[in-house]
């Protein structure tokens, strides 16, 4: 399904009485942008990177201050900083490795890519008695480290590796994904895939695993009552190219916890069904609601490795689905206790996922009042709902920017919502409702205004007031063709 080429941008739709009232953060084209609920911009920091951008209380904020050639390196950030409200680096990192790259006097750099996390919350976003420290504490950091590990592959890869740093810049423990090979679950065919390619990105190496999200537990219900698998200080990860979500132990390294890549092997996760291409799995931190369950935006697309089947004829992204569901899930059952998906999002027929759907990064951020933020973000979409699924507040990220050249884009990988007062700098802005548009009357200028300025005839037999339906079966639980498919409504509540 296409998209228009015009649109609205900024906020399209605020109920006040509704939504979580606070400030959202998202790295745009300009820098880190903080808005209000009406999409003032309040506060930029300009040029500030962002993979991604997090707010702490204080008005201090996270991002990155350069990043490593792409013809050298695939998605490695030079540094992480954290800033405060007048642009000044209070912290910095950028000691991961020495990097020598042709035409440049070697140097330090971070290597950091998706995710981060300070000490002192368990997720970085707001949750009641949960704040990240901002002038001490450890910080996990999401990085690269380029490797050979004959077990996976022959080809050079690119390798994803979790280190702590204290506030000094010591790193204190080191995860590797590769070391762990033997843990995550791939069958022989999978194995065999890999070995030939590994999600190879040219000459640069084999992105193999993809992780692009992590963060520690914290406290929460599952260990309390006695499951040793959900300690506080455990480390939860998912891993975008290889379906796989799972939770390291942090005393260990091992894998104690984990769903996927194949979503056949049990009752519990054919149930669930197939996660694919994810992004931003959690814990819902203590203090929300839903707290101890798993929340993920299960982007769809494309992703995994396994036997070659019609999509997939070599065995590469042999999973696929054309829409994305947010799924909040319990970690033991790996039951759905709350979902959001193109039905959700009002698609009619199954072949409706456009309706709520993004292939590509993304995120959701559980919020104090039950609602959820979600980060749509291949098309520049953040958006509240709430627990019944009505939309409270949207956004439409305004600015574009050009990728690999030739792709103008005004995506947004990842948002947060926090609260007024993590910003003490600013005074609490008036919130004024948005009503939504009337699409039906809404005309750009100089377009036809109003309707009906034609000729109206009327077709003899017909009752011209009655709304026409073609083929829909009026709202009636009458099947519904399209094209070779034959579907009820019975059957889309199942889908």
């Amino acid at each position: 399904m296409g998209h228009p080429t015009i649109y609205p941008t900024g906020v399209t739709y605020y109920n006040k009485e509704k939504a979580f009232n606070g400030y959202t953060i998202y790295p745009s084209a300009k820098g880190a942008l903080l808005i209000d609920m009406n999409g003032n911009e309040v506060q930029l920091w300009a040029g500030l990177g962002g993979f991604p951008n997090k707010i702490l209380p204080g008005g201090f904020v996270f991002g990155t201050t350069g990043a490593r050639e792409s013809k050298y390196a695939f998605q490695d950030e030079n540094d992480l900083v954290q800033v405060d409200w007048e642009g000044k680096i209070v912290w910095k990192f950028d000691k991961t490795e020495l990097i020598a790259d042709p035409g440049s006097e070697p140097k330090y750099i971070a290597r950091q890519h998706h995710d981060f996390q300070r000490e002192g919350s368990s997720t970085g976003y707001y949750a009641p008695n949960s704040e990240p420290y901002t002038d001490h504490g450890s910080t996990l950091i999401l990085t690269h480290e380029n490797i050979y590990n004959h077990d996976i592959s022959d080809k050079r890869l690119i390798d994803d590796k979790i280190i702590e740093v204290t506030w000094e810049g010591e790193i204190v423990w080191t995860w590797k994904a590769n070391e762990h090979f033997q843990e995550l679950g791939f069958d022989e065919s999978a194995k065999n895939v890999l070995f030939r390619d590994p999600g190879l990105r040219g000459d640069l190496g084999g992105d193999w695993m993809h992780i692009n999200s992590i963060s520690i537990l914290g406290p929460n219900k599952w260990y309390e009552s006695g499951d040793e698998r959900f300690h506080p200080d455990n480390i939860i990860f998912d891993a975008r190219n290889s379906n796989i979500l799972a939770i390291i132990s942090k005393k260990t390294g091992e894998i104690v916890w984990r769903i996927g890549p194949d979503f056949n092997e049990s009752e519990a996760t054919k149930k669930l069904g197939w996660i694919i291409g994810q992004h931003h799995l959690h814990m819902i931190p203590k203090g929300l609601p839903g707290e101890g369950d798993l929340l993920v935006y299960d982007n769809g697309g494309a992703g995994g490795y396994g036997a070659p089947n019609p999509t997939s004829t070599y065995g590469i992204d042999n999973a696929k689905r054309d829409y994305s569901r947010v799924l909040q899930f319990n970690p033991v059952t790996l039951e759905i206790t709350w979902q959001y998906t193109p039905q959700e999002a009002g698609a009619i027929l199954f072949t409706d996922g456009s309706k709520f759907y993004s292939p590509y990064i993304s995120s959701a951020q559980r919020l104090p009042n039950g609602n959820t933020l979600i980060t749509e973000g291949s098309d520049g979409r953040v958006f509240e709902v709430t627990p019944e699924h009505e939309i409270v507040w949207e956004f439409i990220n305004p600015y574009y920017r050009t990728f690999f050249g030739r792709f103008n884009n005004n995506m947004v990988y990842r948002a947060y919502r926090v609260p007024y007062e993590w910003i003490p700098q600013l005074d609490k802005p008036v919130e004024t409702s948005i009503e939504r548009i009337e699409v039906s009357t809404f005309r750009v200028p100089g377009a036809s205004i109003g309707e009906g300025t034609g000729k109206v005839t009327v077709v003899e037999g017909v009752d011209p007031n009655k709304k026409v339906t073609t083929g829909t079966g009026d709202d009636k639980d009458e099947p519904v063709n399209f094209c070779t498919a034959t579907v009820t409504k019975d059957s889309l509540d199942k889908e």
